[in-house]
């Protein structure tokens, strides 16, 4: 199966389009981050496995963050770059037992670049919507205080986990 038909069956499972919920809007996370429109179309800069909560995370980019993705400059991110990670549990594909697939959807979460709008966080925006019903994550603003705190080990490499596709 081809790569791109592959992301686009991954991409198929993921929520409901940006902007609309079952019922409704999706509200904005509670420092005023708007889910970003049209996220689900933008293409992958990495994934990755976490062991510790069995989940698989994609990682996905706006034309900003891919741009900067493939020119090798990522420390720091440009500002407007929009790195979106989803993050699905491990299944197991039942046709091949071994093969670890996409399961149910968890969350997705955002780190938006404008250094001058985020000081505070190294130049970073963050915002979580959880679920289906892409329920925003947090009681109030201070929720990026413990978004911040997280990437705090990656300080050197600009707040952020990821490491792009090393394509050839």
């Amino acid at each position: 199966m081809h790569a791109k038909t592959r992301l686009s069956l991954l991409i198929f499972a993921l929520p409901l389009a940006a902007g609309t919920a079952l019922g409704g809007e999706i509200p904005p996370a509670p420092n005023g981050i708007e889910l970003p429109a049209g996220y689900k179309d933008w293409r992958v800069i990495a994934v990755s496995h976490r062991e510790d909560n069995k989940t698989l995370r994609v990682i996905l980019g706006n034309d900003q963050a891919i741009a900067a993705a493939r020119n090798g400059q990522t420390n720091p991110w440009p500002d407007g770059a929009i790195l979106a990670k989803i993050v699905l549990k491990d299944a197991q594909h039942e046709a091949w037992p071994a093969a670890t697939v996409p399961g149910k959807f968890v969350h997705a979460e955002f780190m938006i670049k404008d250094s001058k709008k985020w000081p505070q966080y190294g130049g970073w925006g963050f915002a979580r919507w959880l679920g289906q019903e892409q329920k925003p994550y947090g009681k109030d603003a201070s929720f990026a205080n413990e978004c911040f705190q997280c990437h705090q080990p990656v300080k050197g490499n600009d707040y952020v986990f990821t490491r792009p596709i090393p394509f050839p």
